[in-house]
């Protein structure tokens, strides 16, 4: 019920010291990115985030490319936290002379150095994904979208690409004390290529996935690619906003 087991492992990586060990023994690897790349994330990102001169927080930046392609795309303010020191050191040294892109060490439970609805942006890319599957799991996830929520403007959209479904997902994210509307896209992982003998109706991974009233899948929503990746966009809203807001797909313009 409360960890996402079918997407853990032995290691654990809610914990800062096994990711300072990682990060120094695949040094001379170079980069990774979790998950999907900016190019992929590039069409939700630019409709959800249309200004170039929002506050945007990356948490858990690793040493992935997503702030570097994110800044050549033209966004100016990017703040990248992780909780290993070791990928910090690594990151600002390499982008020592981007202005527009800043490392801090720090827990994602616990961001007190910002103050109260510092960002226009908060994007997660498998950070929430590591809690799970770390001691106190439930209580982990509480304390950092407590604090994601905190670190949001009015308005604001808080970006989760995740492995955890709805069913594992919802229950820590539908939460009235957030204030978020939730629009749930899906995206195949990386090299994904549907079998030719799949009939099912293709959907554009674009168009925002129907839930059912319990923020669930509906039964007969096929889901393509069974390694696929979830998007949760939640945008914090104001109370009178709560029903408003609807949901829409997006376009070529943001390709």
């Amino acid at each position: 019920m409360y960890r996402d087991l079918s997407s853990c492992n032995t290691y654990n990586y809610g914990d800062a010291t096994y990711w300072d060990a990682r990060y120094v023994q695949e040094a001379e690897m170079g980069h990774f990115d979790w998950y999907q790349r900016y190019s992929s994330l590039r069409p939700f990102i630019r409709m959800y985030i249309p200004s170039y001169s929002s506050r945007v927080l990356v948490v858990g930046c690793g040493n992935a490319l997503m702030s570097e392609d994110m800044v050549k795309d033209g966004y100016e303010d990017i703040t990248n936290i992780d909780i290993s020191s070791v990928a910090i050191e690594m990151m600002r040294r390499k982008y020592e002379s981007i202005p527009q892109l800043k490392y801090m060490q720090m827990d994602v439970r616990d961001m007190s150095f910002f103050s109260d609805e510092s960002f226009d942006c908060v994007i997660d890319k498998g950070t929430l994904d590591s809690l799970m599957c770390g001691t106190d799991a439930p209580t982990s996830a509480a304390r950092m979208l407590g604090e994601v929520s905190r670190l949001l403007k009015a308005g604001g959209i808080y970006m989760l690409i995740t492995y955890g479904d709805p069913n594992v997902r919802m229950l820590h994210l539908d939460k009235p004390v957030y204030n978020w509307r939730i629009i749930l896209y899906i995206i195949p992982r990386p090299g994904f290529q549907k079998l030719a003998n799949n009939s099912s109706t293709s959907r554009s991974y674009l168009e925002p996935v129907p839930l059912t009233e319990k923020g669930l899948l509906p039964p007969d929503f096929v889901v393509e690619d069974p390694d696929s990746h979830f998007i949760y966009v939640c945008k914090k809203m104001d109370e009178t906003e709560l029903s408003s807001i609807t949901t829409y797909p997006l376009d070529v313009d943001h390709l």
